[in-house]
């Protein structure tokens, strides 16, 4: 589903104009990002949670140049969704 597509369905089943949608969905997102480059999470009851996650350090290795890289420690954004929101896509999804 695209961004206009869930704009339109929301659109629909509230009653309220797309351009309305459209500028609540955009004020999310940007709150969404703006909280978490500041280090925020954010729990959503009953949808899921967006964390940041530490990933550690790592050695890689470049095969091409048979080199090995360091990869430094980053912080990364991820969404662990809850159990309700997990269950109701198995449901939907025939349980497969």
């Amino acid at each position: 589903m695209t961004k206009a597509e869930l704009t339109a369905r929301i659109s629909e089943r509230t009653g309220i104009q797309k351009e309305e949608v459209e500028k609540i969905l955009e004020s999310l997102f940007l709150t969404i990002k703006d909280s978490m480059s500041n280090g925020d999470n954010i729990y959503f009851r009953g949808f899921g949670s967006f964390i940041n996650k530490q990933r550690a350090a790592k050695t890689a290795r470049n095969i091409k140049l048979k080199a090995t890289v360091h990869v430094p420690a980053q912080i990364i954004p991820y969404f662990k969704p809850s159990d309700e929101f997990t269950s109701q896509v198995k449901e939907g999804n025939g349980g497969s």
